[in-house]
C-alpha cells in the first residue's frame, strides 16, 4: 500500500518533470519563452491541483464524491490554466 508521504513525494516529482518539460523545450526552440513567474504560476497551479486531489483520496471515502470532487478540481484547475494561457474569459490577469 502506498503511503500519504509516497503519493505527496510522488506529486512533488511529478510537477517537477512536468516543469521541465517547457524549460528544456526552451533551450531548443523560440516557440516557448517562458519567465520565471510562468514556472512559478505553472508550479502552484499543479501542485495545488495534485495536492487538493491528494487531500480528497485520503480523506473523502465515498467512491462517487472522491470522483465528483475530483473532477471539479480538474475543471477549475484547467479553466485557470487556459484563462492565464489564452484568456478565454477576458480577466485582466489573462496571458494574452
Amino acid at each position: 500500500m502506498i503511503t500519504q508521504n509516497q503519493r505527496r513525494t510522488g506529486i512533488v516529482l511529478t510537477v517537477a518533470l512536468l516543469l521541465l518539460i517547457p524549460l528544456i523545450v526552451m533551450q531548443f526552440s523560440e516557440e516557448v519563452n517562458w519567465s520565471l513567474s510562468d514556472f512559478i504560476v505553472a508550479g502552484v497551479l499543479l501542485l495545488g491541483a495534485g495536492l487538493l486531489l491528494e487531500l480528497v483520496v485520503s480523506t473523502v471515502s465515498q467512491t462517487g464524491r472522491r470522483i465528483a470532487i475530483g473532477l471539479a478540481i480538474l475543471v477549475v484547475f484547467l479553466l485557470i490554466w487556459a484563462e492565464l494561457a489564452v484568456g478565454i474569459f477576458g480577466t485582466p490577469f489573462a496571458g494574452t
